[in-house]
Protein backbone atom coordinates (compact mmCIF):
# COMPACT_ATOMS: atom_id res chain seq x y z
CA UNK A 1 0.00 0.00 0.00
CA UNK A 2 1.21 3.50 -0.82
CA UNK A 3 0.54 5.71 2.63
CA UNK A 4 0.08 9.36 2.76
CA UNK A 5 4.09 10.02 3.41
CA UNK A 6 4.68 8.88 0.20
CA UNK A 7 2.45 10.86 -1.42
CA UNK A 8 3.67 13.89 -0.34
CA UNK A 9 6.81 12.53 -0.69
CA UNK A 10 5.88 12.34 -4.21
CA UNK A 11 4.38 15.24 -4.35
CA UNK A 12 7.76 17.18 -3.25
CA UNK A 13 9.94 15.12 -5.56
CA UNK A 14 7.67 16.70 -8.63
CA UNK A 15 7.74 20.09 -7.65
CA UNK A 16 10.62 20.87 -6.20
CA UNK A 17 13.27 18.17 -7.66
CA UNK A 18 12.76 18.00 -10.87
CA UNK A 19 10.95 14.37 -10.67
CA UNK A 20 9.30 13.22 -14.44
CA UNK A 21 8.72 10.31 -16.48
CA UNK A 22 11.20 11.88 -19.01
CA UNK A 23 9.67 9.42 -22.29
CA UNK A 24 7.09 7.77 -23.03
CA UNK A 25 7.46 5.64 -26.11
CA UNK A 26 5.80 3.50 -28.57
CA UNK A 27 7.59 0.85 -30.44
CA UNK A 28 5.83 0.29 -33.25
CA UNK A 29 7.23 -2.73 -35.83
CA UNK A 30 7.20 -2.02 -39.28
CA UNK A 31 7.94 -5.04 -40.87
CA UNK A 32 4.69 -5.35 -42.85
CA UNK A 33 5.15 -2.39 -44.97
CA UNK A 34 8.08 -3.56 -46.80
CA UNK A 35 7.32 -3.59 -50.94
CA UNK A 36 9.13 -3.06 -53.76
CA UNK A 37 7.44 -0.02 -54.77
CA UNK A 38 8.67 3.43 -52.56
CA UNK A 39 5.26 4.68 -52.87
CA UNK A 40 3.82 2.05 -50.91
CA UNK A 41 6.25 1.51 -48.55
CA UNK A 42 6.03 5.15 -47.66
CA UNK A 43 1.79 4.94 -47.71
CA UNK A 44 1.89 1.89 -45.39
CA UNK A 45 4.64 3.48 -43.23
CA UNK A 46 2.74 6.67 -42.42
CA UNK A 47 -0.92 4.35 -42.36
CA UNK A 48 0.65 2.14 -39.92
CA UNK A 49 2.00 4.71 -37.62
CA UNK A 50 -0.45 7.14 -37.58
CA UNK A 51 -3.40 4.70 -36.70
CA UNK A 52 -1.04 2.53 -34.07
CA UNK A 53 -0.20 5.82 -32.29
CA UNK A 54 -3.08 7.77 -32.84
CA UNK A 55 -4.37 7.98 -29.01
CA UNK A 56 -0.38 7.89 -27.94
CA UNK A 57 0.13 12.21 -27.00
CA UNK A 58 -3.68 12.11 -25.62
CA UNK A 59 -3.61 9.23 -23.34
CA UNK A 60 0.00 10.49 -21.90
CA UNK A 61 -1.78 13.92 -21.48
CA UNK A 62 -4.52 12.52 -19.68
CA UNK A 63 -2.19 10.23 -17.32
CA UNK A 64 -0.53 13.57 -16.34
CA UNK A 65 -3.11 15.59 -15.78
CA UNK A 66 -4.64 12.43 -13.74
CA UNK A 67 -1.81 11.74 -11.78
CA UNK A 68 0.45 15.01 -11.54
CA UNK A 69 3.33 13.22 -13.05
CA UNK A 70 5.20 15.89 -15.68
CA UNK A 71 5.22 13.21 -18.86
CA UNK A 72 8.18 15.30 -21.08
CA UNK A 73 7.84 13.81 -24.19
CA UNK A 74 5.75 11.46 -26.04
CA UNK A 75 7.88 9.43 -29.02
CA UNK A 76 7.58 6.98 -31.43
CA UNK A 77 10.14 4.07 -32.47
CA UNK A 78 9.74 2.16 -35.14
CA UNK A 79 11.75 -1.20 -36.72
CA UNK A 80 15.57 0.03 -38.93
CA UNK A 81 14.53 1.34 -41.96
CA UNK A 82 17.33 -0.47 -43.65
CA UNK A 83 15.34 -3.87 -42.93
CA UNK A 84 11.92 -2.87 -44.44
CA UNK A 85 13.56 -0.88 -47.21
CA UNK A 86 16.25 -3.39 -48.85
CA UNK A 87 14.43 -3.41 -52.18
CA UNK A 88 15.06 0.28 -52.99
CA UNK A 89 17.43 1.06 -55.42
CA UNK A 90 18.95 4.32 -54.03
CA UNK A 91 19.69 6.76 -51.93
CA UNK A 92 16.58 9.96 -52.89
CA UNK A 93 14.37 7.19 -52.57
CA UNK A 94 15.34 6.53 -48.57
CA UNK A 95 15.12 10.36 -48.04
CA UNK A 96 11.17 9.94 -49.03
CA UNK A 97 11.06 7.14 -46.50
CA UNK A 98 12.79 9.67 -43.46
CA UNK A 99 9.89 12.01 -44.89
CA UNK A 100 7.18 10.14 -45.20
CA UNK A 101 8.43 9.10 -41.06
CA UNK A 102 8.87 12.66 -40.15
CA UNK A 103 5.42 13.61 -41.38
CA UNK A 104 3.69 10.70 -39.45
CA UNK A 105 5.43 11.76 -36.39
CA UNK A 106 3.76 15.22 -36.86
CA UNK A 107 0.31 13.92 -37.47
CA UNK A 108 0.52 11.90 -34.42
CA UNK A 109 1.84 14.57 -32.33
CA UNK A 110 4.75 13.14 -30.90
CA UNK A 111 8.13 14.63 -29.81
CA UNK A 112 10.10 12.71 -32.07
CA UNK A 113 10.04 9.29 -33.88
CA UNK A 114 13.31 7.68 -34.23
CA UNK A 115 14.51 4.21 -36.20
CA UNK A 116 16.16 5.45 -39.32
CA UNK A 117 18.94 3.13 -38.47
CA UNK A 118 20.66 0.51 -39.62
CA UNK A 119 22.30 -3.08 -37.88
CA UNK A 120 26.16 -3.13 -39.47
CA UNK A 121 28.45 -4.69 -37.20
CA UNK A 122 29.06 -7.04 -38.74
CA UNK A 123 29.03 -6.06 -42.91
CA UNK A 124 26.24 -3.78 -44.37
CA UNK A 125 24.26 -4.87 -46.94
CA UNK A 126 22.95 -2.62 -50.19
CA UNK A 127 20.23 -1.29 -48.19
CA UNK A 128 22.26 -0.31 -44.97
CA UNK A 129 24.43 1.22 -47.37
CA UNK A 130 22.17 3.64 -49.03
CA UNK A 131 20.47 4.36 -45.70
CA UNK A 132 23.17 4.92 -44.53
CA UNK A 133 24.47 7.22 -47.32
CA UNK A 134 20.76 9.44 -47.47
CA UNK A 135 21.36 9.96 -43.32
CA UNK A 136 22.61 13.35 -43.97
CA UNK A 137 19.88 14.67 -46.18
CA UNK A 138 16.88 12.79 -44.38
CA UNK A 139 18.06 14.94 -41.17
CA UNK A 140 18.59 18.31 -42.89
CA UNK A 141 15.07 17.75 -44.25
CA UNK A 142 13.06 16.78 -41.28
CA UNK A 143 12.20 18.08 -37.96
CA UNK A 144 11.66 14.93 -35.54
CA UNK A 145 13.37 11.68 -37.26
CA UNK A 146 16.32 10.48 -35.51
CA UNK A 147 18.67 8.20 -37.11
CA UNK A 148 21.33 5.48 -35.85
CA UNK A 149 23.40 3.26 -36.71
CA UNK A 150 25.18 0.01 -34.74
CA UNK A 151 28.52 -0.13 -35.89
CA UNK A 152 29.88 -3.38 -33.63
CA UNK A 153 28.89 -6.17 -30.67
CA UNK A 154 31.08 -7.81 -28.43
CA UNK A 155 30.34 -11.14 -30.46
CA UNK A 156 30.51 -9.64 -33.78
CA UNK A 157 33.75 -6.80 -32.79
CA UNK A 158 34.12 -4.02 -34.67
CA UNK A 159 33.05 -3.15 -38.36
CA UNK A 160 35.45 -0.35 -39.20
CA UNK A 161 34.59 0.48 -42.90
CA UNK A 162 30.93 1.75 -41.10
CA UNK A 163 33.01 3.54 -38.85
CA UNK A 164 34.60 5.35 -41.41
CA UNK A 165 32.01 5.86 -42.83
CA UNK A 166 29.78 7.27 -40.39
CA UNK A 167 32.86 10.23 -39.83
CA UNK A 168 32.21 10.62 -43.24
CA UNK A 169 28.06 11.20 -43.26
CA UNK A 170 28.41 13.27 -39.18
CA UNK A 171 30.77 15.76 -41.05
CA UNK A 172 28.00 16.17 -44.16
CA UNK A 173 25.13 15.95 -42.07
CA UNK A 174 26.70 19.13 -39.94
CA UNK A 175 27.24 20.85 -43.64
CA UNK A 176 24.15 20.36 -44.59
CA UNK A 177 22.21 21.87 -41.11
CA UNK A 178 25.15 24.66 -41.07
CA UNK A 179 22.36 27.35 -40.57
CA UNK A 180 21.45 25.27 -36.88
CA UNK A 181 24.91 24.95 -35.87
CA UNK A 182 24.96 21.50 -36.98
CA UNK A 183 21.79 20.52 -35.27
CA UNK A 184 21.21 17.47 -37.79
CA UNK A 185 23.98 16.08 -36.08
CA UNK A 186 22.43 15.72 -32.49
CA UNK A 187 19.71 13.77 -34.26
CA UNK A 188 22.13 10.95 -34.69
CA UNK A 189 24.25 8.31 -32.77
CA UNK A 190 26.55 5.76 -33.27
CA UNK A 191 26.15 2.94 -31.41
CA UNK A 192 27.99 -0.57 -30.63
CA UNK A 193 26.17 -3.08 -29.05
CA UNK A 194 22.24 -1.03 -29.42
CA UNK A 195 19.90 -2.57 -27.78
CA UNK A 196 16.20 -3.46 -29.11
CA UNK A 197 13.97 -1.65 -26.70
CA UNK A 198 15.88 2.20 -25.96
CA UNK A 199 13.08 4.67 -25.29
CA UNK A 200 15.57 7.77 -25.68
CA UNK A 201 16.44 9.45 -28.49
CA UNK A 202 17.96 9.86 -30.52
CA UNK A 203 19.04 6.06 -30.29
CA UNK A 204 15.66 4.62 -30.18
CA UNK A 205 14.69 1.66 -32.91
CA UNK A 206 11.88 -1.15 -32.70
CA UNK A 207 13.94 -4.24 -32.75
CA UNK A 208 12.81 -7.35 -34.63
CA UNK A 209 12.80 -9.75 -31.38
CA UNK A 210 9.42 -6.60 -30.41
CA UNK A 211 5.92 -7.27 -30.47
CA UNK A 212 4.08 -5.49 -33.40
CA UNK A 213 3.68 -2.94 -30.55
CA UNK A 214 4.83 -2.00 -27.15
CA UNK A 215 4.99 0.96 -24.49
CA UNK A 216 8.47 1.35 -23.21
CA UNK A 217 8.94 4.52 -20.33
CA UNK A 218 11.90 6.30 -19.50
CA UNK A 219 12.20 7.55 -16.30
CA UNK A 220 14.66 10.38 -14.68
CA UNK A 221 15.19 12.65 -11.66
CA UNK A 222 18.67 13.35 -11.13
CA UNK A 223 17.21 16.27 -9.09
CA UNK A 224 15.53 13.88 -6.82
CA UNK A 225 18.99 12.10 -6.57
CA UNK A 226 20.94 14.99 -5.15
CA UNK A 227 18.18 16.69 -3.41
CA UNK A 228 18.68 12.94 -0.91
CA UNK A 229 22.45 12.88 -1.08
CA UNK A 230 21.87 16.05 0.62
CA UNK A 231 20.59 14.64 3.69
CA UNK A 232 23.41 12.20 4.50
CA UNK A 233 26.35 14.38 3.43
CA UNK A 234 29.84 13.52 4.95
CA UNK A 235 27.93 9.46 5.08
CA UNK A 236 30.26 6.84 4.21
CA UNK A 237 29.76 6.03 0.79
CA UNK A 238 27.16 2.56 1.55
CA UNK A 239 25.22 4.56 2.84
CA UNK A 240 25.27 6.74 -0.24
CA UNK A 241 25.01 3.62 -2.16
CA UNK A 242 22.11 2.55 -0.08
CA UNK A 243 20.42 6.34 -0.27
CA UNK A 244 20.50 6.09 -4.30
CA UNK A 245 19.03 2.91 -4.17
CA UNK A 246 16.47 3.57 -2.16
CA UNK A 247 15.46 6.50 -4.00
CA UNK A 248 15.92 5.12 -7.81
CA UNK A 249 13.19 2.57 -6.34
CA UNK A 250 10.75 5.26 -5.85
CA UNK A 251 11.54 6.65 -9.16
CA UNK A 252 11.04 3.76 -10.58
CA UNK A 253 7.88 2.56 -9.04
CA UNK A 254 6.21 6.14 -10.64
CA UNK A 255 7.75 5.40 -13.72
CA UNK A 256 5.73 2.08 -13.51
CA UNK A 257 2.76 3.13 -12.95
CA UNK A 258 2.83 5.37 -15.79
CA UNK A 259 4.06 2.37 -18.51
CA UNK A 260 1.18 0.27 -16.71
CA UNK A 261 -1.72 3.32 -17.53
CA UNK A 262 -0.51 3.98 -20.57
CA UNK A 263 -0.08 0.15 -21.42
CA UNK A 264 -3.86 -0.26 -20.64
CA UNK A 265 -5.68 2.41 -22.08
CA UNK A 266 -3.48 2.11 -25.50
CA UNK A 267 -4.50 -1.81 -25.29
CA UNK A 268 -0.67 -2.23 -26.13
CA UNK A 269 1.43 -4.56 -24.29
CA UNK A 270 4.09 -2.99 -21.47
CA UNK A 271 7.69 -3.59 -22.34
CA UNK A 272 9.92 -2.25 -20.02
CA UNK A 273 11.00 0.73 -17.78
CA UNK A 274 14.28 2.64 -18.44
CA UNK A 275 16.21 4.12 -15.16
CA UNK A 276 18.37 6.17 -16.93
CA UNK A 277 19.15 9.37 -14.90
CA UNK A 278 18.73 11.78 -18.19
CA UNK A 279 19.40 15.00 -17.18
CA UNK A 280 17.92 18.80 -18.80
CA UNK A 281 19.88 21.84 -18.60
CA UNK A 282 17.54 23.26 -15.87
CA UNK A 283 19.41 24.14 -12.51
CA UNK A 284 19.30 21.29 -9.79
CA UNK A 285 18.78 18.41 -12.99
CA UNK A 286 21.97 17.51 -13.26
CA UNK A 287 24.18 14.17 -13.02
CA UNK A 288 27.34 16.25 -12.39
CA UNK A 289 25.66 18.03 -9.34
CA UNK A 290 25.31 14.29 -7.72
CA UNK A 291 28.91 13.33 -8.42
CA UNK A 292 29.82 16.63 -6.64
CA UNK A 293 27.22 16.19 -3.96
CA UNK A 294 29.42 12.99 -3.32
CA UNK A 295 32.39 15.40 -2.40
CA UNK A 296 33.83 16.46 -5.49
CA UNK A 297 34.76 19.98 -5.98
CA UNK A 298 33.86 19.99 -9.81
CA UNK A 299 32.95 16.71 -12.20
CA UNK A 300 35.86 15.98 -14.13
CA UNK A 301 38.14 15.68 -11.54
CA UNK A 302 40.08 12.95 -10.31
CA UNK A 303 37.39 10.73 -8.80
CA UNK A 304 34.42 11.51 -10.63
CA UNK A 305 34.32 8.05 -12.62
CA UNK A 306 34.94 6.00 -9.25
CA UNK A 307 31.21 8.47 -7.98
CA UNK A 308 29.95 7.49 -11.45
CA UNK A 309 30.40 4.11 -11.15
CA UNK A 310 28.77 3.81 -7.72
CA UNK A 311 26.16 6.26 -9.03
CA UNK A 312 25.46 4.05 -11.99
CA UNK A 313 25.65 0.49 -9.93
CA UNK A 314 23.09 2.40 -7.38
CA UNK A 315 20.60 2.87 -9.99
CA UNK A 316 20.25 0.01 -11.03
CA UNK A 317 20.25 -1.94 -8.12
CA UNK A 318 17.34 0.31 -6.91
CA UNK A 319 15.36 0.29 -9.98
CA UNK A 320 15.01 -3.61 -9.83
CA UNK A 321 13.56 -3.99 -6.95
CA UNK A 322 10.64 -1.69 -8.14
CA UNK A 323 10.09 -3.71 -11.62
CA UNK A 324 10.67 -6.83 -13.42
CA UNK A 325 10.98 -5.37 -16.43
CA UNK A 326 14.23 -3.27 -16.89
CA UNK A 327 15.36 -2.40 -20.02
CA UNK A 328 16.99 0.10 -22.32
CA UNK A 329 20.02 1.65 -21.21
CA UNK A 330 19.44 1.72 -17.25
CA UNK A 331 22.21 4.27 -15.77
CA UNK A 332 23.22 7.77 -15.95
CA UNK A 333 23.41 9.70 -18.79
CA UNK A 334 26.49 12.24 -19.21
CA UNK A 335 25.31 14.19 -21.97
CA UNK A 336 27.44 17.21 -22.25
CA UNK A 337 24.90 20.25 -23.24
CA UNK A 338 22.13 18.97 -21.41
CA UNK A 339 23.69 18.98 -17.90
CA UNK A 340 23.72 22.59 -16.31
CA UNK A 341 26.86 20.85 -14.31
CA UNK A 342 28.70 19.20 -17.43
CA UNK A 343 28.36 22.63 -18.74
CA UNK A 344 29.63 24.23 -16.37
CA UNK A 345 32.78 21.36 -15.64
CA UNK A 346 33.68 21.60 -19.56
CA UNK A 347 33.70 25.79 -19.56
CA UNK A 348 36.02 25.87 -16.56
CA UNK A 349 38.32 23.26 -17.41
CA UNK A 350 37.80 20.72 -15.00
CA UNK A 351 36.22 18.15 -17.95
CA UNK A 352 38.06 17.15 -20.87
CA UNK A 353 36.81 14.41 -23.73
CA UNK A 354 39.50 12.17 -22.67
CA UNK A 355 37.74 12.45 -18.64
CA UNK A 356 34.53 11.62 -20.48
CA UNK A 357 35.63 9.03 -22.24
CA UNK A 358 37.08 7.19 -19.32
CA UNK A 359 33.42 7.97 -17.51
CA UNK A 360 31.71 5.86 -20.60
CA UNK A 361 33.56 2.74 -19.06
CA UNK A 362 30.95 2.69 -16.13
CA UNK A 363 28.44 5.06 -17.46
CA UNK A 364 25.01 3.92 -18.94
CA UNK A 365 25.86 4.87 -22.63
CA UNK A 366 28.67 7.03 -23.78
CA UNK A 367 30.16 10.23 -25.79
CA UNK A 368 26.78 12.07 -26.17
CA UNK A 369 25.84 15.75 -27.13
CA UNK A 370 29.28 16.57 -27.46
CA UNK A 371 30.24 19.92 -29.30
CA UNK A 372 33.39 20.17 -31.24
CA UNK A 373 35.49 22.23 -33.70
CA UNK A 374 33.98 22.71 -36.89
CA UNK A 375 37.06 21.98 -38.92
CA UNK A 376 37.66 18.52 -36.84
CA UNK A 377 38.29 16.05 -39.60
CA UNK A 378 36.21 12.81 -40.51
CA UNK A 379 38.96 10.47 -39.47
CA UNK A 380 38.98 11.86 -36.25
CA UNK A 381 35.58 11.53 -35.30
CA UNK A 382 35.79 8.39 -36.86
CA UNK A 383 38.44 7.47 -34.50
CA UNK A 384 36.38 8.91 -31.71
CA UNK A 385 33.70 6.40 -32.65
CA UNK A 386 36.35 3.61 -32.83
CA UNK A 387 37.59 3.94 -29.00
CA UNK A 388 33.86 4.41 -28.00
CA UNK A 389 33.16 1.22 -29.55
CA UNK A 390 36.01 -0.37 -28.14
CA UNK A 391 34.57 0.21 -24.76
CA UNK A 392 31.71 -1.16 -25.55
CA UNK A 393 32.93 -4.25 -27.11
CA UNK A 394 35.23 -5.48 -24.55
CA UNK A 395 33.38 -4.41 -21.63
CA UNK A 396 30.13 -5.95 -22.93
CA UNK A 397 27.86 -3.02 -22.59
CA UNK A 398 26.40 -0.49 -24.62
CA UNK A 399 28.06 3.08 -25.82
CA UNK A 400 27.43 5.36 -28.23
CA UNK A 401 28.83 8.45 -29.86
CA UNK A 402 26.72 11.50 -30.72
CA UNK A 403 29.16 14.68 -31.44
CA UNK A 404 27.78 17.86 -33.32
CA UNK A 405 31.29 18.92 -35.44
CA UNK A 406 29.88 23.14 -35.38
CA UNK A 407 30.59 24.52 -38.14
CA UNK A 408 32.49 27.60 -38.28
CA UNK A 409 33.03 27.34 -34.13
CA UNK A 410 36.36 27.21 -32.13
CA UNK A 411 37.08 25.93 -28.92
CA UNK A 412 35.41 27.90 -26.39
CA UNK A 413 32.69 28.84 -28.24
CA UNK A 414 29.45 28.04 -27.11
CA UNK A 415 26.33 26.02 -29.43
CA UNK A 416 22.65 27.09 -28.91
CA UNK A 417 19.61 24.06 -29.60
CA UNK A 418 17.48 24.81 -26.82
CA UNK A 419 14.29 23.37 -24.91
CA UNK A 420 15.90 19.77 -23.64
CA UNK A 421 19.28 19.64 -26.13
CA UNK A 422 20.28 23.00 -24.21
CA UNK A 423 23.36 24.62 -24.88
CA UNK A 424 27.00 23.29 -25.42
CA UNK A 425 30.23 24.31 -24.99
CA UNK A 426 33.27 23.35 -27.71
CA UNK A 427 35.21 21.08 -26.54
CA UNK A 428 39.04 20.42 -27.56
CA UNK A 429 39.81 17.45 -29.57
CA UNK A 430 43.37 16.05 -29.92
CA UNK A 431 45.19 17.42 -33.08
CA UNK A 432 47.35 14.04 -33.85
CA UNK A 433 46.19 12.30 -36.92
CA UNK A 434 44.42 9.00 -36.87
CA UNK A 435 43.93 9.17 -40.45
CA UNK A 436 46.36 6.19 -40.92
CA UNK A 437 44.71 4.13 -38.65
CA UNK A 438 40.86 4.57 -39.84
CA UNK A 439 42.10 4.16 -43.02
CA UNK A 440 42.64 0.58 -42.56
CA UNK A 441 39.39 -0.56 -42.57
CA UNK A 442 37.94 -4.26 -42.25
CA UNK A 443 37.27 -5.81 -38.75
CA UNK A 444 38.43 -5.53 -35.37
CA UNK A 445 38.10 -9.12 -34.30
CA UNK A 446 35.69 -9.59 -31.07
CA UNK A 447 37.18 -9.92 -27.91
CA UNK A 448 38.49 -13.68 -26.62
CA UNK A 449 35.19 -13.48 -23.79
CA UNK A 450 32.91 -13.04 -26.53
CA UNK A 451 33.58 -16.74 -26.78
CA UNK A 452 30.54 -17.93 -24.25
CA UNK A 453 28.79 -20.82 -25.83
Amino acid sequence: MINRMEILETIKMISEEHLDVRTVTMGISLLSCAANDIDTVCTRIYDKITHQAEHLVKTAVDIETEFGIPIINKRISVTPAALICESIKDADSFVKVAQALDKAAKTTGVDFIGGFSALVHKGATRGDKLLIDSIPEALATTDKLCSSVNVGTTKAGLNMDAVRKMGEVIKQTAHLTEDKDGFGCAKLVVFCNAVEDNPFMAGAFHGVGEPDAVINVGVSGPGVVKCALEKVKGADFGTVADTIKNTAFKITRMGQLVAQEASKRLNVPFGIVDLSLAPTPAVGDSVAYILEEMGLEQCGTHGTTAALALLNDAVKKGGVMATSYVGGLSGAFIPVSEDAGMIAAAQSGALSLEKLEAMTCVCSVGLDMICIPGDTSAETISAIIADEAAIGMVNNKTTAVRVIPAPGKKVGDVVEFGGLLGSGPVMNVNSKSSAEFISRGGRIPAPIHSLRN
